[in-house]
């Protein structure tokens, strides 16, 4: 099973790198129409709030994913020991999990920008 955990983590990993590279893409594709909202001269046009809203909620979810990460890694401690095996938060794999979880939806909101935005060109 350990083999399965880790492929199933490169996966995620690898997932997760391939949605945030699309960061760049996406502000490039932002530039045009957050350009056309300053000339309208609206204080929080419609795609500068949403771009605004989608960054704040995504770090929201994405430090409150990585606390509960810690936190679950915290709980498997004892059983960790126990069982003979080095914990999860002294062999790095709670740190990598916690990264992971707060990186996600970081990934899922560029992802979704970028299939938004590319629609609309």
């Amino acid at each position: 099973m350990r083999k399965t955990g880790q492929s199933r983590r490169v996966r995620e990993s690898a997932s997760i790198g391939a949605d945030l590279m699309l960061a760049p893409m996406v502000a490039m594709m932002r530039l045009p129409l957050m350009a056309r909202d300053a000339r309208s001269g609206e204080p929080w046009s419609t795609e500068t709030a949403r771009a605004i809203s989608e960054k704040t909620v995504a770090m929201a979810e994405g430090a409150l994913a990585a606390q509960m990460s810690f936190l679950q890694s915290a709980s498997r401690f004892w059983p960790e020991v126990l069982s003979g095996r080095t914990p999860s938060l002294f062999n790095g794999i709670a740190a990598e999990r916690s990264i992971g979880a707060a990186l996600k939806p970081a990934s899922k909101a560029v992802k979704a920008n970028f299939q938004r935005l590319s629609s609309k060109g």
